[in-house]
């Protein structure tokens, strides 16, 4: 395992992202867009915030499919990601670039399992997504899974720092993802408890 802190931008300063290589295969090409997420990825200041913004939006229509395709569509994406990541961030010519985002979309669609699994896609889905109440879940999720991916407690920061390649720039936040989801289940049977 190794320290990869020193090929890493600093994310506290505005960075641009690394162009796509004018030679790049057209597998990398779109490899590298999967990576960037769709180009959710591209602001200079906080990549990693809008990206999940843009998985968060990808989201809103597969959820509409149902929990089980949902899920399948999850997992996918975290096994598929230690590719993607690994190879955007060979194309990029450093690791863990803070603007490659699937991880970013892999861990939001995680934190987002347990509200499609309680109810938000039960009925008419498009219906229930406008209701307050939906709308106010999905805020806590994507609140949930930013602070966890940022503030990085044991063991996302030990995933972050001391694994190598696409699965480590996946692994912290699937973590995140996960613990994120958790919190949300409490917050969730907590006030429902609490309302009846």
């Amino acid at each position: 395992m190794i320290d990869h802190n020193l090929s890493k931008p600093d994310i506290r300063k505005a960075n641009d992202c690394p162009p796509l290589p004018a030679n790049a295969s057209m597998p990398d090409r779109l490899i590298y867009w999967l990576g960037i997420g769709l180009g959710s990825g591209l602001p200079r200041r906080a990549p990693g915030t809008w990206g999940t913004v843009g998985g968060l939006i990808v989201a809103i229509p597969l959820l509409s499919l149902g929990f089980v395709p949902f899920l399948i569509i999850t997992i996918l994406a975290c096994l598929l990601g230690n590719s993607i990541c690994g190879r955007t961030s060979e194309l990029m010519g450093g690791h863990d670039n803070p603007h490659i985002v699937w991880d970013e979309w892999a861990g939001m669609w995680l934190t987002l399992l347990p509200l499609s699994y309680m109810g938000i896609a039960n009925g008419n889905f498009w219906q229930n997504i406008a209701q307050p109440s939906s709308i106010v879940a999905i805020i806590i999720a994507f609140i949930l899974f930013r602070f966890f991916d940022i503030i990085k407690p044991p063991p996302i920061g030990w995933a972050d720092k001391k694994v190598a390649g696409g699965l480590g720039i996946m692994l912290d936040d699937i973590i995140a993802g996960i613990m994120a989801a958790a919190v949300w289940v409490i917050i969730y049977t907590t006030l429902f408890q609490l309302a009846n």
